[in-house]
């Protein structure tokens, strides 16, 4: 049995050193440094070689310590994160067994979940786990599972991939380039085309159209860009007219292409569910660190290529607006790099893995690389790497390859090959890894430990339903708006009609809304009602906090009542009110129209001056603005900043805090350490001089005895009594201080446990407090000033009916 080391943070349990010559499990625990993945890992091991248990569990000590992660899964395996039982019971695992599996040991299904469950409880026991760390890993995280393009789990909208990014276009020019190239190389694989996205005009025309809206910060979509490429917004590409490098026909012919991929019933999973945001994607709008794993085995090739693409690409657009640290921020973890990351070839997902590879540790964004193929592999790009998890491997051939990238690693890291990798590599047994970390001063070999989530293989995907029934069912209960505008304004009654508009007082600025977009299915039959349009911003202005910002309110309310009262909390905001309203009525010729009368209260320029004041004192009495602010770590959520983006930046200020304490502590407690260690050591050595002291007075006293003996047997008068008697006393004493050196011993030996306690509690005192640091946050109120409210105008409105 291997005890449980203490918890400490920043620090993955990940099994126990083993002794290949004996091939046995020692009780040394092997931790690994959460910091050393920002240098990134590889993990290699063929089938059956424990490679799954070994990344479940690196993935399980990751959210133990609250690091958030994105897993790709192209073979189902991954799922089984979700499969953490608290109680181990036999029920528990009932539902998640193989039946066949049960059939083939000759056992009932309950029998076997029995099993299973004693199985999985003495695993656990043996490695020093117990329920209550499944139950802390439960809690540390949020699961989810994305299915892309499918709604067996939750659907995840690719659209948000072609909105426009926000800032200026020049500052991030080389970045957004690369990421619209991985984008269109991508586009093309879905639709089938072998056509190379650099330099094919397919490709160009592509990249062109998203560089012009893009630049012009205009969001694409797939309808847009069908449009853009049969009317593209520019005349020429290069020094060519556009038709001459990219005839309309033939730019048909790919509208069409992708047309038939937008017509196909099964690509609108592709336009649902949440957005494909890494704010949102890592953590929840609490706070909450999130695994989010991304299903993608009932993909086919091409759409697992164009999905894991744009989202390596969103993951580095997100990555580059981070802050640097030397904490680990966040986790990719993809589970079988094969095909993604070739050694020759160029698909669309390597150079987004490269630049991972080359760029993500400065910003604390680790990844683990998984394969079972390690031959087709570019380990020259995996050079980067600092970490290494080989595990048993199939050929000759297989352990080649390995060594290879293995040594091209150690010699970028500045080290020498001074073992002999290819002995341990070949004594490798299932559940047995070597693990090379340039960070440490030597390789190890090392048995995994048990991993706390029920390993039961690939998921199908009806079992992936049934895993986020829950998720599904509460994300449903949410309000989805239409593409349509729905106003959702009450009507008054109107009692008084006439067929023609009732006249007004000079000075009122007129408009009508269109029917078109207030969703009247009836437009046979209208009656336009006066309403007021009331157009404002408020300024929220906060120095201290870098907040500069101008909202805009666009009001659409009743007339005011008989005392002038306007009801402004319940009018509704209308964005974008000016494709909505005209100067001239819209509805159609045919149409039966009627006007309600105009209130007293609404008929005169002077009462529209009144509108507006009334909607100043409103605008400045009620409106505020409202960002998170930690007051402890002094850090302001800033402009345009998301909750889930601002929380993670708590969550690694946080973390960079712990980590900061924690290490001046143990700096304070190493000399306490030592001076007792030193003192411990003294304490030995006078020991073993005082238990030499005593045999040797033993020796003395035995030689002291004999010489008496024959001394007396001669006649001879001898001192030898006296000096005998001196000698005892001289052992007593030495023996005394053997006595009170080994006391000394288990003193010192006691204070130093009592303080690895107290550092220990001390410790735990820190984690505590940095990890309710989420607690801490606040939302602050910015007021505006009552110079910082501008009332534009107030609008006549007829609203139809």
């Amino acid at each position: 049995m291997v005890n449980l080391p203490p918890e400490k943070l920043g620090s993955f349990y990940l099994g126990a050193e083993y002794d290949i010559n004996t091939n046995s499990i020692t009780e040394n625990a092997v931790n690994y440094d959460a910091r050393d993945l920002t240098t990134h890992a590889v993990c290699v091991g063929m089938t059956g070689s424990g490679k799954t248990g070994l990344c479940i569990g690196l993935l399980e000590e990751a959210a133990l310590d609250k690091v958030p992660a994105i897993i790709i899964d192209p073979k189902g395996d991954m799922t089984n994160l979700m499969l953490q039982f608290e109680n181990l019971s036999p029920e528990d695992f009932k539902e998640w067994i193989n039946a066949d599996d049960a059939s083939r040991k000759g056992m009932s299904v309950d029998d076997y979940a029995a099993a299973t469950a004693k199985k999985w409880k003495d695993g656990l026991a043996s490695w020093g786990q117990s329920t209550d760390r499944i139950k802390a890993l439960k809690n540390s995280v949020d699961y989810n599972i994305y299915t892309p393009g499918s709604n067996a789990g939750l659907p995840i909208n690719i659209i948000g991939s072609f909105a426009a990014p926000g800032g200026n276009f020049e500052d991030d020019a080389e970045m957004l380039l690369e990421r619209i190239q991985g984008t269109v190389a991508a586009l093309l694989g879905m639709v089938g085309s072998k056509e190379d996205p650099q330099r094919s005009r397919e490709g160009i025309l592509l990249s062109n159209l998203f560089e012009h809206y893009w630049r012009n910060g205009e969001d694409l979509d797939l309808t847009k860009l069908i449009m853009g490429i049969q009317t593209p917004p520019m005349d020429r590409l290069g020094v060519f007219e556009m038709e001459t490098f990219y005839p309309t026909k033939d730019r048909f012919e790919l509208a069409m292409d992708f047309n038939t991929l937008v017509a196909s019933p099964q690509f609108k999973y592709w336009l649902k569910g949440d957005p494909l945001d890494i704010d949102k994607i890592y953590f929840t709008k609490e706070g909450k660190p999130r695994h989010s794993i991304f299903y993608i085995a009932h993909l086919s090739d091409s759409e697992r290529m164009f999905f894991v693409t744009l989202l390596l690409n969103s993951l580095i657009t997100w990555m580059r607006r981070q802050s640097g640290t030397t904490s680990l921020r966040s986790l990719l973890y993809f589970d079988e790099i094969f095909g993604y990351f070739p050694p020759t070839a160029n698909p669309p997902s390597k150079k987004p893995l490269l630049t991972l590879l080359k760029q993500a540790r400065a910003f604390g964004v680790g990844s683990v690389l998984v394969t079972q193929n390690p031959v087709d592999i570019d380990y020259k790009g995996l050079s980067n790497a600092g970490t290494w998890f080989i595990g048993k491997l199939q050929t000759e051939r297989d352990k080649d390859r390995v060594l290879q990238g293995l040594e091209g690693a150690i010699a970028e890291a500045g080290g020498g090959a001074k073992l002999d990798f290819s002995r341990i590599i070949t004594a490798l047994d299932s559940r047995v890894f070597l693990l090379h970390n340039v960070h440490e001063d030597a390789p190890v070999v090392y048995h995994t430990r048990w991993a706390m989530s029920y390993l039961r293989g690939p998921m199908t995907r009806p079992q992936l339903k049934t895993l986020m029934a829950d998720k599904k069912s509460a994300k449903g209960k949410v309000l989805k708006t239409g593409s349509v505008v729905d106003f959702d304004i009450p009507q008054a009654k109107a009692d008084k009609k006439s067929s023609v508009a009732p006249s007004l007082s000079p000075g009122i600025d007129l408009r009508y809304f269109d029917p078109e977009y207030t969703q009247l299915v009836d437009q046979s039959s209208i009656t336009y009602i006066p309403k007021v349009l009331a157009i404002g911003k408020v300024r929220f202005y906060d120095d201290k906090r870098g907040v500069d910002r101008i909202e805009e309110f666009n009001l659409l309310v009743d007339a005011p009542d008989d005392f002038g009262r306007v009801g402004w909390d319940e009018a509704k905001n209308i964005n974008n009110w000016e494709q909505y309203i005209d100067v001239n009525p819209k509805h159609h010729s045919e149409a039966e129209v009627s006007y309600s009368d105009i209130p007293s209260s609404m008929n005169t320029a002077k009462d529209f001056s009144a509108i507006e004041k009334e909607f100043s004192n409103y605008l400045y009495q009620n409106k505020r603005s409202y960002l998170l602010e930690h007051p402890d770590l002094d850090i302001f959520q800033k402009q345009g900043e998301s909750d889930e983006a601002f929380n993670l930046r708590i969550q690694v200020a946080a973390t960079e805090e712990r980590n900061e304490e924690i290490d001046k502590l143990r700096d304070k407690y190493d000399s306490k350490f030592d001076k007792i260690e030193d003192k411990i050591r003294k304490e030995e050595r006078d020991m073993a001089e005082a238990e030499a002291e005593v045999k040797s007075r033993r020796t003395d006293e035995i030689v002291n005895i004999a010489e008496t003996i024959f001394s007396v047997l001669g006649g001879k008068r001898s001192r030898s009594l006296t000096t005998a008697a001196s000698r005892r006393r001289m052992s007593r004493r030495a023996a005394e201080d053997v006595e009170e050196s080994k006391e000394e011993i288990e003193e010192l030996e006691f204070d130093f446990e009592n303080l690895k306690k107290e550092l220990q509690e001390k410790v735990d005192d820190i984690k505590s407090t940095w990890d309710s640091a989420m607690e801490n946050v606040i939302k602050k109120e910015i007021k505006p000033r009552r110079t910082d409210v501008k009332v534009d105008n107030a609008i006549f409105v007829w609203y139809p009916s």
